[in-house]
């Protein structure tokens, strides 16, 4: 009996330091420009980030599809992350005589989980290929995202899968009267 507690507190701990508390988060996005994001977790600590946000000073509306890999600070539910992806924008001001900028985008940040609200504030610098009013664009942002999808813990898929009823006798190893006065070794003797 010590042994499956020990167990289950030692599944438990590893299971807080080594993953992220959620798979699908989405909310708003705001800072140096204003928008939408959702993250999608696809292996244990990598997710994949899509960024819409609109420029409070320009007429640029961008998209941004991110990369991003999670590690743990003191729990699964304070992570540090950092990744790289790709971003494409629009102008939407015609008097604007530059192209729809195309380019790569860098992240980093610190985020934080609690219950189905996820807190975070990144810097996220673009670096503009071809197009934009300028090459490079420094941004920061406050992230505030409702948890659509929650991560189950290894401990909790592990109580799921083992049945603890083990004070419960099993029905199917009850034995009847006449099954326990039969000695193994009357082996002449029918069963009826």
């Amino acid at each position: 009996m010590k042994k499956h507690i020990l167990f289950v507190l030692v599944l438990g701990f590893t299971n807080l330091l080594f993953s992220q508390s959620y798979n699908t988060v989405g909310g708003i996005r705001i800072g140096s420009e204003f928008g939408i994001t959702a993250k999608q977790r696809i292996a244990k600590r990598i997710t994949v980030e899509g960024i819409l946000q609109k420029g409070i000073t320009n007429g640029e509306t961008t998209l941004s599809l991110l990369v991003e890999k999670h590690v743990p600070v003191l729990s699964r539910r304070l992570n540090f992350y950092i990744g790289a992806g790709v971003h494409k924008g629009w102008i939407g001001d015609e008097k604007i005589l530059y192209d729809n900028p195309v380019g790569i985008t860098g992240i980093g940040g610190l985020e934080m989980t609690i219950r189905k609200l996820n807190v975070s504030f990144d810097f996220k610098p673009a670096f503009n290929i071809s197009g934009g009013t300028q090459k490079v664009y420094s941004q920061a942002a406050l992230s505030m995202r409702y948890v659509f999808v929650k991560r189950e813990s290894a401990t909790k898929k592990f109580l799921k899968e083992k049945k603890w009823k083990f004070w419960k006798k099993d029905k199917n190893k009850k034995s009847s009267k006449k099954d326990r006065s039969k000695k193994s070794w009357e082996i002449w003797k029918k069963d009826q």
